[in-house]
């Protein structure tokens, strides 16, 4: 078996050990706009894509510097490589977390290009937990145990055509990028 995958572009990637040019912002919002949240449990196809635009427009919504917007937008691309686990079993792969960090802090810096700094990230992880939690009132008609956020966006939360979900990606994806 090799050790590369072929992505929607027909690039042979590698995720162990990437190269910048073969991550494509295409690739990701193809992936992501196909992937499902909640490991398919909620009532109706939610996808990441969905939720990583929702994150960049909550970003934005509050104020947010465009990097953390971008940031927020790009959170989850690495899934769009090595998928997801969910988050009670993710925990526990110690190996699985150590490879996706090094891939999505190569993703960020592929694209944003400094690292982003600890208050960045903060901000991040708070907008995917508000999302999560705004995500799993409606879905799910339940409140997880982390902070209760309102969002200051107000995003629809049902099935969205896959496409629409990859245009609206790569929308944000290039208005940001041109303004960082």
């Amino acid at each position: 078996m090799s050790d590369f995958m072929t992505t929607f572009s027909k690039v042979e990637f590698t995720p162990l050990n990437p190269k910048k040019e073969d991550i494509l912002v295409d690739d990701i919002a193809h992936a992501l706009s196909f992937m499902t949240r909640a490991n398919g449990h909620f009532p109706e196809f939610y996808s990441v894509g969905q939720h990583c635009i929702f994150c960049c427009e909550e970003a934005i919504a509050r104020g947010f510097s465009n990097r953390v917007a971008l940031a927020c937008l790009l959170h989850d691309a690495s899934e769009a490589y090595m998928a997801d686990i969910i988050r009670p079993v993710k925990k526990h792969l110690s190996e699985y977390l150590e490879i996706e960090e090094k891939l999505q802090t190569f993703i960020y810096k592929t694209f944003i290009e400094e690292d982003l700094n600890d208050d960045e990230l903060k901000l991040v992880h708070f907008i995917d937990n508000a999302l999560l939690y705004n995500e799993f009132i409606h879905y799910a008609n339940k409140e997880l145990e982390i902070d209760k956020v309102d969002l200051v966006s107000k995003p629809v939360f049902k099935f969205t055509d896959f496409k629409e979900v990859e245009n609206k990606y790569k929308e944000l994806f290039y208005n940001l990028i041109n303004n960082i």
